[in-house]
């Protein structure tokens, strides 16, 4: 049977403030068990929380990006659930009526060899409360229970089940993530939690309108493990239906080491948890004045920068859209572009997607700390476009930027000169290095003159060899068209 994948994300983003939702308790990192916790936190008798406005801003910030409908009034809500790292016995969440509601991300995504512009419609967005962390690991066969992450503030940004794919789901969380950090409502450490994702997915029939029974995946915190658990239990859900068995609604988790996921209890509907309006919490108002005021802070967000860098500097949607995946990339590539000029703009585009972005890659190094800075690949741009140096020997000079670290603004030109790299173009140079070519090489001569178009490129390639690839290239293919007649 052609079977059809449904799959939803509900995204926890932790917000960067630096205190939490309803206390003033520390938000940082890596601090001692339970020494950022304070009586709020605990749910000491008498307590009562009081909302963050920096919270709410960062809400508001990521409602206008996405195009949603900043709710003028919100409530917060009781979730009520017994677990050892939930203190109060509830967590403060919004229900019935979000801060955010509605809204859209796009991304792109290859299908068959070629982008495509993917569009996922986000249900909502609301702010709610994390809760503490059991900690199973070296306690005697015990657990502790760390109270530090309890009461931090987070945005459950929630989508229709709009993705078919694996792969789709992964694009778009990682176009989410992108987009949070580029406001900087997040920092979108997947290590430390504070960009970590529930997947709900589903199967059925290709061409049947109703949805199967969803299984959802809890706390996936990379986008290795979202692909890999998605693929595992899409696979799992047709077999068992396949073999005559049932899909039951629960909740399950992901087992990285084994690659598949486990059952970790039944899926519990919105009346398990008794949500009621939390009655130590008025309504959250947001006028007007205020999303106006947040709005005229925002940065230029990544929908416009596509654009413009299509308009601006004539560069393909795909180009525009690759480099606008970070702010971090497409502020480095617009620093290259100012130093090198705009007519550089589509060779600093090839030279960001290619070798700057593989060299990031393989050496696990973010686009801010690259050892070569934007000024010195420009430099780099323009002794390509003057002719100094080939493509070809680009790469070999810029390897060796990036292995000498040094801040020095001509280091392109220092590598060039002390490598002696710069390319042969004296006419007559070149034209002796040609008649040697042919003459150690009658054979591809002769095939070339028989109309063998191989035969030329042997020959550039011999002449290549012979100045140890420093020839100009276009000069070279000239002459040696001339040579041949």
């Amino acid at each position: 049977m052609n079977w059809e994948v449904v799959i939803g994300l509900e995204t926890h983003t932790q917000l960067t403030t630096a205190s939490k939702i309803f206390s003033g308790a520390s938000t940082h990192f890596g601090a001692a068990p339970n020494t950022q916790a304070c009586p709020v936190d605990l749910a000491l008798p008498g307590v009562l929380p009081v909302m963050n406005r920096g919270a709410v801003e960062r809400a508001i910030q990521f409602g206008l990006a996405i195009g949603a409908t900043i709710a003028p009034q919100s409530i917060f809500a009781r979730k009520n659930y017994f677990y050892p790292d939930l203190p109060k016995g509830y967590q403060i969440s919004q229900y019935e009526t979000p801060v955010v509601q509605g809204g859209t991300l796009s991304f792109m995504l290859q299908e068959g060899g070629e982008p495509v512009l993917k569009t996922v419609q986000l249900t909502r967005a609301h702010l709610e409360e994390d809760a503490g962390k059991s900690l199973h690991e070296d306690y005697h066969g015990m657990t502790g229970i760390d109270l530090n992450r309890a009461g931090t503030p987070l945005l459950e940004i929630v989508t229709e089940p709009d993705m078919r794919s694996a792969a789709e789901a992964v694009a778009y969380a990682k176009a989410l993530h992108s987009l949070v950090t580029w406001l900087g409502i997040c920092d979108g450490n997947m290590q430390e939690g504070s960009f970590r994702c529930d997947a709900n997915v589903s199967v059925r029939p290709r061409g049947q309108e109703a949805y199967g029974t969803r299984c959802e995946i809890k706390n996936l915190n990379s986008f290795r493990f979202l692909e890999e658990a998605i693929n595992y239990e899409v696979r799992r859900q047709i077999e068992l239906i396949e073999d005559g068995g049932r899909v039951r609604q629960e909740t399950r988790l992901y087992d990285p080491d084994r690659k598949e996921t486990r059952s970790m209890r039944s899926k519990e509907d919105a009346q398990d948890y008794r949500y009621f309006p939390d009655p130590d919490l008025p309504p959250l108002v947001i006028a007007a004045d205020w999303i106006a005021r947040v709005k005229a802070g925002m940065p230029e967000l990544p929908g416009a920068m596509r654009e413009r860098f299509v308009q601006d500097y004539g560069l393909p949607e795909y180009d525009a859209a690759v480099l606008t995946q970070s702010k971090g990339m497409a502020t480095y590539f617009e620093a290259v572009v100012t130093s090198a000029g705009r007519e550089q703009a589509k060779p600093a585009a090839n030279w960001m997607m290619g070798d700057v972005a593989s060299t990031l890659n393989r050496e696990n190094v973010d686009i801010a700390d690259a050892p070569v800075k934007s000024h010195q690949l420009a430099l780099l741009l323009t002794r390509i476009a003057d002719g100094t140096i080939s493509n070809k020997i680009a790469k070999e000079v810029f390897a060796a930027m990036w292995e000498a670290g040094s801040d020095s603004p001509s280091l392109a030109d220092e590598i060039i000169e002390a490598k002696g790299l710069k390319q042969i173009s004296d006419s007559g140079e070149l034209e002796k290095i040609i008649d040697d070519v042919l003459a150690a090489n009658a054979k591809s001569v002769e095939e070339y003159r028989a109309g063998k178009e191989k035969a030329f490129n042997a020959l550039i390639g011999q002449a290549m060899k012979a100045t140890k690839g420093k020839a100009n290239p276009a000069q070279l293919t000239a002459l040696l068209k001339q040579k041949l007649g």
